[in-house]
């Protein structure tokens, strides 16, 4: 691996931006040499994605300096970052799943013939090219939405190199990527590094900044905090520089005595790939489910919920049936789920932050037929003020928040309702470790005020850190019970891809 010490490839130079009254960027720097992985950190909402969309030419600075090789450039479409050899890879995918991979990298540049005829011989030769330069080993003439969502990151990365990219940023790229499609994903890196690219990278997962960085630099609140030297920073420094403060135990997890059964599953099943499952979780506990991609966490947590409909079992709350067949029934007996897919599944992005916070619990502030705008503003504004979110954030369309923050909405919404039972999946995928931190503040909060907890988490510290006990699924059953005072990350894998070493005395075994 070879790192430059003289002149950046690329140099951001005191770049501020506002969009209205908020200061996204404060006079923050940045730069890239050739030949190395330059990760940049920050809590959700520090300034990342907007130094990265100026880069990319999707928004145009304030004030500062953009330097390429020592020459002042400006970036004002991405047409023009494309030209000077920046490509962006964003956590939300540019790609057309309708059309085929080889469409896909054809894009903008599609091979025609003499007569103006587009020349799909040539398409697909070109394709298998672009693919095997970075050893991927994908059929261009496959429709791209056939594909993983890691397949089609690779496709991407693929037209980034055959474009001769100089400069490649990567924004959370491995956020929905298995483990065996992300370490492809590093070995590309690896191959970019040694050929002189200067990649910048974007994560908020620490093992993987250590894996591939040479050097991190944080943000903090739009600001810039400093650059470091991998071998000289530690992760605990990254994430005190990131938070402004030390995070000796992230988990916060006190003593807990669970009371009543809240939540009583019974041999749940969809009777294809999940069941019979049985599970209970009681007042003032934090249950998880954990398990490998495919062991049926979430379509369980989704029957639970009625948001697919079981085809056997039954649901109880406080000891009263549910009728798990839509999640307005759920809702109504006291069941409430922040899904995997906050996006997809649980926000309405154009719609304000205040509307998506107070949506489910909308009948409270109504009477005669009429809606009293001020109480519900005064229920959201206090959810705001419990998950640190900024007041101004109100009127603005969800879309608009960093995705911690978009999450942090998700769950206001549920506080708001005051559930007695909520079903967190995956709660902390793609959020900062401040924002873990307030999220897991937050759900200690609930178990002491006597609520049910129900998590899926394929983070095992998490899984472990944050809950009472673990059920682990394999094949879409519970196959063992792990108490998480003494369960370890490697107890939890043995059980989920069936090898145990060694018991627990779990009663589903």
């Amino acid at each position: 691996m070879t790192v430059s010490n003289g002149q950046p490839l690329l140099r951001l130079e005191g770049v501020t931006k506002r969009f209205g009254s908020t200061l996204a960027l404060n006079d923050v720097d940045f730069d890239l040499r050739s030949g190395e992985v330059h990760a940049l950190m920050g809590e959700n909402g520090a300034g990342k994605s907007t130094l990265m969309k100026i880069l990319a030419g999707n928004i145009h600075r304030d004030s500062g300096r953009i330097l390429l090789d020592g020459t002042e450039i400006d970036i004002r479409s991405p047409a023009e970052a494309k030209a000077h050899g920046i490509a962006i890879i964003h956590q939300e995918l540019n790609t057309v799943p309708a059309m085929t991979v080889a469409e896909n990298l054809a894009l903008g540049s599609e091979p025609c013939n003499r007569y103006g005829v587009l020349d799909r011989r040539a398409m697909l030769a070109s394709a298998r090219e672009k693919l095997a330069r970075i050893g991927a080993r994908i059929d261009p003439r496959r429709e791209l939405g056939e594909l993983s969502v890691g397949m089609q990151q690779v496709v991407e990365i693929a037209r980034a190199v055959s474009e001769n990219a100089r400069i490649l940023v990567l924004d959370e790229p491995t956020a929905a990527l298995s483990q065996a499609e992300a370490l492809h994903l590093y070995g590309i890196i690896d191959e970019m590094r040694a050929e002189g690219a200067g990649l910048v990278y974007i994560s908020h997962r620490m093992e993987e900044v250590w894996r591939l960085a040479d050097r991190v630099t944080v943000f903090r609140d739009g600001s810039y905090v400093g650059t470091r030297q991998k071998g000289g920073i530690s992760p605990p420094d990254v994430v005190s520089m990131m938070v402004g403060r030390d995070l000796d135990d992230l988990y916060h997890r006190g003593e807990r005595a669970p009371g009543k059964i809240v939540l009583d599953v019974r041999d749940l099943t969809d009777d294809d790939r999940v069941g019979p499952v049985s599970l209970q979780v009681r007042a003032g506990e934090v249950v998880c489910l954990a398990g490998l991609v495919g062991a049926g966490r979430t379509e369980t947590a989704r029957m639970i919920f009625g948001a697919d409909r079981p085809r056997g079992g039954t649901v109880r709350v406080n000891d009263a049936a549910v009728t798990a067949t839509d999640p307005t029934r759920a809702i109504a007996a006291g069941i409430a789920m922040v899904p995997e897919s906050r996006k997809e599944q649980a926000l309405f992005l154009d719609h304000s932050v205040e509307d998506n916070i107070s949506v489910s619990s909308l009948r409270r502030f109504g009477g005669f037929g009429v809606l009293s705008r001020r109480r519900i503003r005064g229920a959201v504004e206090g959810q705001m003020r419990r998950l640190r979110l900024r007041r101004t954030a109100l009127g603005l369309p969800v879309r608009a928040l960093s995705g911690g923050n978009q999450q942090k909405a998700v769950l206001a919404r549920w506080l708001m309702r005051e559930a007695d039972v909520l079903i967190l999946d995956e709660p902390t995928r793609g959020v900062d470790i401040g924002a873990k931190s307030e999220i897991y503040e937050i759900v200690n909060e609930l178990v002491t005020a006597g609520k049910a907890v129900l998590v899926v988490s394929s983070d095992l510290p998490e899984a472990i850190g944050i809950s009472d006990r673990i059920l682990v699924m394999r094949a879409g059953r519970i196959v063992h019970e792990l108490d998480s005072r003494t369960a370890t990350e490697q107890d939890v894998m043995l059980h989920a891809t069936g090898t145990p070493a060694r018991t627990h005395g779990g009663p589903n075994d």
